[in-house]
């Protein structure tokens, strides 16, 4: 096995590439505004952490604009897409302010909207935020959730990628 070595200039790209060796599903995350306007972003640093009491962890960059709104809602919902929906993975991981003006949802807990079509869905409690460096880490209870069994969006090396 062969490690790579970085300059300091370089570390910060060297270190996102070797992380995207670690094939991760896609999720988008969703919850309305305090105005009542859904809102949502894709997010591929989901993970399982309990089973008793149900909990996720998810992580979301300091600098997005978004950044408040997620950490200050009470709920929200992790959609896991689907091999299908890659579509939504782009529309979510875009700034546009308009990522929900075609799209059909269902309702959550708290009215937070549900992407359809996904693998998988969890809504949550919006329970306990850390610092992680330049993220906010967010562990969550889960409250309800669904699933279906279809193919998972993967993602790998900088690439979406499907199971083979």
């Amino acid at each position: 096995m062969s490690h790579q070595k970085s300059s300091p200039a370089d570390f910060s790209r060297n270190f996102r590439n070797a992380l995207g060796m670690f094939a991760t599903g896609i999720a988008v995350v969703t919850t309305r505004t305090p105005e009542g306007d859904p809102i949502g972003l894709t997010i591929n640093s989901f993970n399982s952490v309990s089973l008793e009491p149900p909990l996720i962890v998810w992580s979301l960059a300091n600098q997005l604009p978004s950044r408040a709104i997620f950490e200050n809602c009470e709920y929200y919902a992790i959609n896991v897409l689907a091999e299908d929906q890659e579509p939504l993975s782009r529309l979510f991981s875009t700034r546009s302010d308009d990522k929900f003006g075609s799209l059909d949802v269902d309702t959550g807990v708290g009215g937070i909207p549900l992407l359809k079509g996904c693998c998988a869905r969890f809504e949550c409690r919006n329970t306990v935020r850390h610092p992680g460096g330049d993220h906010v880490v967010f562990l969550s209870e889960v409250l309800n959730f669904d699933r279906q069994s279809l193919p998972p969006l993967i993602y790998h090396g900088g690439a979406y990628r499907r199971l083979a």
